[in-house]
């Protein structure tokens, strides 16, 4: 089968651990090229290694390569400002685009949850590594019973969140918690991140709080382990750190929370999971960057398969 070729576009710990992990892991994409805007950058030194084409001239670099004309799929890991402009660029010169900043151009896109509903769209957003790692659980508790609050707190090692992270914050909250209500289901949603500086640094960490009505929490249990074997399908360091948990909230004693609106009674399921990395580029804890990659080769993926790229290339 004839590999398609894809670009990332961002050099930073994102970009290059997407890198690795295509030309290691697909049999789909092929790299083509490599942009970024640093050219002492650690990314851009490693794929000239490699052998793959680089700029440090960002989009308008990229687009002067010889190889630009036979890239189908454009991974976006620069920052959100950025991506606004790279998109409008990259569409009209026809690419796929697969968006890894908080930008929301395209619609969320979560591969446990909701990848066959895009597969026409021309910009999908992968959220943010927070929200792939806990939005397919709030699915999992949704579709068991109605998910009236949701809130999430992503804790991730200070040393494996760069630049483009770091500038990203607010967008992160505000993504994530918008995705937890329009992919997850929840009626109204909460997203918390936090950088852990604690040496040796801890793996990614992730906390999912579901409040909804009276339901079987067996079935609800039963859904969440269904979907952490979904997810591992394409992030295999994914798992949950204990059992799930439940708790009545009898309506004698009611839950007061502000984001509600109101007062509460009812399940409270919390959800407690890990995510190591494969340590494609940075160590095992960086399970951040190793599930964000993870989900957006595997949509670049379904999305050449459902096309037959392939077959035309």
């Amino acid at each position: 089968m004839t590999k398609i070729k894809c670009a990332i576009i961002g050099s930073g710990n994102i970009g290059t651990d997407l890198m690795i992990k295509i030309m290691r892991n697909s049999d789909i994409l092929e790299m083509g090229a490599f942009v970024g805007i640093d050219a002492a950058s650690d990314g851009l030194a490693r794929a000239l290694r490699l052998g793959v084409a680089t700029t440090h001239e960002g989009l308008e670099g990229l687009r002067q390569l010889a190889v630009y004309p036979e890239i189908r799929v454009v991974f976006d890991a620069t920052s959100a400002g950025a991506h606004r402009a790279h998109n409008e660029a990259l569409r009209a010169d026809g690419k796929q685009v697969i968006d890894l900043t908080p930008a929301a151009i395209g619609p969320f896109t979560i591969p446990a949850v909701n990848l066959d509903s895009h597969l026409e769209a021309g910009n999908v957003n992968m959220v943010t590594c927070g929200g792939q790692a806990t939005i397919p659980i709030v699915a999992a508790v949704n579709r068991v019973s109605p998910v009236r609050y949701a809130e999430i707190v992503a804790s991730i090692s200070s040393k494996s969140a760069g630049p483009g992270t770091r500038a990203n914050i607010d967008e992160f909250t505000h993504t994530t918690a918008q995705a937890i209500e329009q992919v997850g289901g929840a009626k109204r949603g909460k997203a918390i991140i936090i950088l852990n500086p604690a040496e040796p640094p801890m793996i990614m960490r992730d906390t999912v709080f579901c409040f909804c009505e009276t339901a079987d929490v067996e079935a609800i249990r039963a859904s969440v382990e269904q979907m952490v074997r979904d997810v591992q399908a394409y992030v295999p360091g994914y798992r949950l750190k204990q059992h799930v948990q439940f708790e009545h909230i009898g309506s004698n004693a009611p839950l007061l929370i502000p984001e509600m609106g109101g007062s509460f009674a009812g399940i409270k399921v919390s959800v407690f999971l890990e995510v190591e990395g494969a340590a494609h580029y940075l160590p095992a804890y960086a399970g951040n960057l190793d599930i964000m990659t993870s989900a957006a080769m595997r949509t670049a993926e379904r999305l050449v398969e459902i096309r037959n790229w392939w077959r035309a290339a």
